[in-house]
């Protein structure tokens, strides 16, 4: 059996250690989420892991990044199944507003919550949640083929990846998901108005 190329190991492994890490965040916090302990969960050597991440800030970064990527890349494969015109508010509104759900938003709150009292944290973690926030934004504009240069398109757009934002939180104690499918609903309607502005669909 040939053996895995050197660039190709070397990807495995980080992905591996990414991945650790998002389940780390979720179930230990910022607190307990150390390189010894993300390298333990993936299989892999401190040694190699330091090797890729030499601090744990270099680790979060990453898995930060590697979340964004991962959600964004979800969003968009999904796009391709959205029907037409007006038709595809409410599929677009259970996808963004199912957006902020599941251990990776458990793990990026994590973060959010050790950054507002950790200076050398937010640091680096800020510019970079700005960053996938644009990302997120974008992807939400493109989905709903809406047209920002109207008047409160921007805000709708916002308010609906807040609202989404708001939803992850009320479900991290129970299981808000029938509640969540009724604003879906209804919000649908909110952005009707909104969908397919730039290309003209009825």
């Amino acid at each position: 059996m040939a053996r895995e190329p050197r660039q190709e190991r070397s990807r495995t492994t980080r992905r591996r250690l990414m991945e650790a890490a998002v389940d780390c965040l979720a179930e230990l916090g910022w607190t307990g989420t150390t390189v010894g302990v993300v390298a333990e969960r993936a299989g892999v050597s401190r040694g190699a892991a330091q090797h890729h991440f030499p601090t744990r800030e270099d680790l979060v970064v990453a898995t930060v990044e590697f979340l964004a990527e991962e959600q964004i890349a979800e969003l968009r494969e999904r796009a391709g199944t959205l029907p037409p015109g007006r038709r595809r508010a409410e599929p677009v509104a259970r996808l963004l507003l199912n957006l902020y759900t599941g251990t990776k938003f458990r793990a990026a709150l994590h973060l959010w919550v050790a950054a507002s009292t950790d200076d050398a944290l937010r640091a680096v973690l800020g510019p970079l949640e700005a960053k996938v926030g644009r990302e997120a934004h974008r992807v939400a504009v493109d989905l709903l083929d809406a047209d920002e240069s109207r008047p409160g398109v921007r805000e709708t757009v916002q308010a609906t990846l807040d609202l989404a934002r708001g939803l992850g939180l009320a479900d991290l104690l129970s299981d808000d998901s029938r509640r969540r499918q009724r604003l879906v609903r209804q919000w649908a309607r909110m952005l009707e108005p909104i969908v397919g502005e730039r290309s003209g669909s009825a």
